[in-house]
């Protein structure tokens, strides 16, 4: 339900048509069960009920569908060209010697051998350096551990990603 105490952007997500609204979606997470519990819920009142339903929907992700959701995460220290989205999440390694992005090009092949998939942290805002450091303490984690830190950091980079959604002119 749209109102005009609705913002403008969210306004603008709900009066989507469900592919649109889909492929939007698809850009904040690749994982087609977030994205179909997601488009249920619309329309959303406010952006705080679609977080809250981003979450809901993060809780209840499967192995299988975090698995999915990993898959449209680029390598920390290698952001897919041309993608502004993963470029400006990953800003903290723009700048990070050749020294610490071959450390962290190491660190996540060992990580990736592992787990079986990318090493995935909520970049925004961090430093190359903390991100090596956050990825140098997980590779120690049981895989049931890390299936869960990886669920709370797609979690956080899902809000950002729907926070930049919702409030675009």
């Amino acid at each position: 339900m749209t109102s005009t105490s609705t913002p403008p952007g969210l306004a603008r997500f709900n009066a989507l048509d469900e592919d649109a609204a889909r492929a939007a979606l698809h850009e904040a997470c690749t994982s087609t069960a977030w994205v179909r519990r997601l488009l249920a819920a619309r329309p959303y009142a406010t952006p705080e009920d679609l977080y809250t339903a981003s979450d809901a929907a993060m809780a209840e992700l499967t192995a299988e569908d975090l698995t999915e959701a990993m898959a449209g995460h680029p390598p920390i220290g290698r952001p897919e060209p041309g993608d502004p989205t993963s470029a400006r999440e990953q800003s903290g390694m723009a700048g990070a010697s050749e020294q610490l992005k071959a450390e962290m090009l190491e660190l996540n092949l060992a990580y990736q051998e592992k787990f079986g998939h990318v090493f995935l942290i909520c970049a925004t805002g961090r430093t190359g350096e903390q991100m090596r450091d956050a990825v140098k303490e997980r590779i120690g984690n049981s895989p049931e551990q890390e299936r869960e830190i990886v669920r709370t950091e797609l979690g956080r980079i899902n809000r950002i990603r729907l926070a930049r959604l919702v409030e675009e002119d």
